[in-house]
């Protein structure tokens, strides 16, 4: 077998569509403990684009590897492992520099993948559906409560509200653009406004029949925080998923002293690695058994070889996009 394998590296922070490129580099060996993956297909995330952009809460040493998520086929055991099989299909929310022919992971955070699940759910198993769940089993709201998210459209937003309903948890999707909302109806998610309509506020007191919104989850930043916050019930609580348009967030401090609002912080990564692990198990086994429902939906927008990484990048965060874009080697 060749000593050297393809992988997606980048020399300096920026662009991803500029700097990002395919390189060579050793074949992995695993150590105890480990397996190595053959790459089958892999998602890009806003996160593995920030890292690039060296604007994410990981900042790798240059030259640096790419991409976290995949889904691939067991090639070699490391010393030690017996849980998993040469052959065997695994997926993997948290390996660094996936964006590889081959890459080597702990045996002990792989996931066997079902037979019955595809080669394209499976690759988006694990980091985004595991943290839309993972954040809903956090916020634990009963069924019936109203909670309310910005970035309705987004992977995490579509997920959340699948999610949500399939737990009986209301939600009120906020976008950007009217588009959003006929986009978002076609994959069988209601519950969206549009912000860009000046009766906006009306049509979420519509939505909710004035009951009170216990949960606000924002991944937006700027403006968009405190429209959120602002429609919050008395001691309700605003959790910060992301900052997708500012770093900064415009909350008015009206709003958080006299509903008494907790504001709080939520990072996937730090979450996932505190769970315990029946826990995790637990929730993973819902995701699966809500894809098999139909009630979870995972949809793919365009799968791009390594080569086009620079159309791939930018297709990423093209307006109004549905579904994920993957990589395969």
């Amino acid at each position: 077998m060749t000593t050297e394998m393809r992988a997606l590296v980048h020399e300096a922070f920026g662009e991803p569509e500029e700097v990002l490129h395919v390189g060579t580099v050793p074949l992995p060996e695993p150590g105890p403990g480990e397996v190595r993956v053959r790459l089958l297909l892999s998602p890009i995330h806003n996160h593995d684009l920030w890292t690039v952009r060296g604007t994410y809460g990981v900042k790798p040493q240059l030259p640096a590897r790419a991409g976290t998520e995949a889904v691939g086929v067991v090639d070699a055991l490391g010393e030690g492992v017996e849980t998993l099989s040469v052959g065997q299909r695994v997926a993997t929310g948290g390996t660094f520099g996936a964006w590889a022919e081959y890459f080597v992971a702990p045996a002990a955070g792989l996931i066997p993948v079902p037979a019955d699940l595809s080669d394209e759910t499976a690759a988006q198993l694990v980091s985004m559906p595991f943290s839309a769940i993972a954040l809903l089993e956090t916020l634990r709201l009963e069924p019936g409560q109203w909670l309310v998210q910005n970035a309705a459209n987004g992977a995490v937003g579509r997920l959340l509200a699948q999610l949500a309903a399939a737990r009986g948890v209301h939600v009120v999707g906020l976008v950007r653009r009217a588009e959003g909302v006929a986009e978002l109806a076609a994959q069988g998610i209601d519950g969206v406004v549009a912000t860009d309509d000046p009766a906006w506020r009306e049509q979420v007191a519509a939505l909710t029949g004035g009951e009170p919104i216990a949960v606000g989850v924002d991944s937006v930043g700027g403006a968009s925080s405190g429209e959120v916050l602002s429609l919050l019930a008395e001691n309700g609580r605003l959790v910060v998923f992301g900052a997708m348009a500012s770093p900064i967030m415009n909350l008015a401090s009206g709003d958080v002293i006299f509903k008494n609002i907790t504001v709080s912080g939520f990072w996937g990564l730090k979450v996932s690695a505190a769970m315990p692990a029946a826990e995790r198990g637990a929730l993973l086994g819902e995701l699966v058994t809500r894809i098999h429902e139909g009630a979870l939906t995972l949809p793919v927008s365009a799968i791009y070889g390594f080569d086009d990484i620079a159309r791939a990048s930018l297709a990423n965060f093209e307006p109004g996009r549905v579904g994920k874009v993957l990589l395969r080697p």
